[in-house]
């Protein structure tokens, strides 16, 4: 009897579920079409829609030179949106702390030790360049944020994660300080990518980082099942079977593979990963799991509206998409944080 009453409470989730997530996905879709139609050139949905069916010859040369550009930038922004938004939520489940983001474990710090090296030892001058080198920064620097807290082992495993990212991001920023200061050259290069930015991305940034999304897409699939007994605390959780070192661990490197693949593929991006769980948890009716799917939802619609609002700003030019989500995030965190839930969520830690 009461494996049905918890079957039906389930069923009753997932039908308040379907609408909001259809909605927010309609959203993300919208975010999408308004990515693809506007920017300094607008172009006319007949000749978007002729260059996704595979026609573009019936197009304007400079139009099909727009969209060459914008397809493979608003599909990139889409799905690092995506991954910044499911990596916050994670991180925020996996600390019970919800003013922590990616950045916690070292990883966008890490991402940019990575690419002032490309372009301060190997001279590199391209974004695509700078992917490789900025994924395996975040990546490097995420484990050893892990492993480092892992050794701490201070009573809450929480305090020893932050602890761990604290001291691995003071030591990263400041190798890169050093060599942005001394050389001039890695300092103006290097003062374009940590803004954060999508223009100059084109497809083959898009494939560099699509693999390493989706690994982190699956270890967040593997990991979600556990989220809501974990959040009861550890010991909860280990009386109803679950594994939490290995919970813990897949949730984790699911936060460093999408963190280090999304900042290494557009730069530094500020509160996306922190706002849009906030976003979610306010509007989802199911659990953890639930809050984590639709952070994602949210996390590639903010990118993509930020990115396309950048692009209308400036008539003549653009506002990289990190400038106007920390213009539009600054305001919307204010409000979330006067919110009661988040004021006795702080208090509780």
């Amino acid at each position: 009897m009461a494996a049905g009453l918890h079957d039906r409470a389930v069923d009753r989730r997932a039908r308040r579920s379907l609408p909001v997530f259809a909605l927010c996905a309609l959203v993300l879709l919208l975010a999408a079409a308004a990515s693809l139609f506007y920017g300094s050139q607008p172009v006319p949905a007949t000749d978007v829609l002729a260059y996704l069916r595979g026609t573009p010859g019936n197009l304007a040369e400079a139009n099909a030179s727009v969209m060459a550009l914008r397809v493979p930038r608003t599909v990139l922004g889409a799905v690092c949106g995506i991954a910044l938004g499911v990596a916050g939520a994670l991180c925020q489940a996996h600390t019970r702390n919800p003013l922590a983001d990616p950045g916690l474990l070292g990883v966008s710090s890490g991402a940019a030790t990575g690419v002032v090296l490309a372009i301060s030892v190997f001279h590199l001058v391209s974004p695509a360049q700078y992917t490789v080198f900025g994924l395996l920064g975040g990546l490097l620097a995420g484990a050893v944020v892990l492993g480092l807290a892992a050794r701490i082992r201070l009573a809450n495993a929480a305090t020893s994660l932050i602890l761990a990212g604290t001291i691995i991001t003071g030591v990263l920023n400041a190798v890169s300080s050093t060599v942005v200061l001394l050389d001039k050259v890695t300092m103006d290069r290097f003062r374009y990518w940590t803004v954060g930015s999508l223009s100059g991305r084109d497809a083959s940034v898009l494939w560099d980082v699509v693999p390493w999304l989706l690994l982190g897409l699956l270890l967040t699939v593997l990991n979600a099942s556990s989220l809501d007994a974990l959040a009861l605390g550890d010991d909860v959780a280990s009386s109803l079977g679950r594994n939490v070192i290995r919970d813990r661990l897949i949730g984790l490197l699911a936060v460093v593979v999408l963190a280090a693949a999304a900042t290494a593929s557009m730069g530094a991006i500020a509160f996306l990963g922190l706002a849009a769980p906030h976003l979610a948890k306010r509007i989802a009716p199911s659990g953890l799991p639930g809050v984590v799917a639709l952070s994602g939802i949210l996390g590639g619609a903010i990118m993509l509206l930020a990115d396309t609002a950048g692009r209308l700003v400036l008539p003549t030019g653009e506002l990289s998409v990190g400038i106007m989500l920390a213009i539009l995030g600054a305001p919307l965190f204010i409000v979330i944080a006067r919110s009661s839930r988040l004021r006795s969520a702080v208090d509780s830690l």
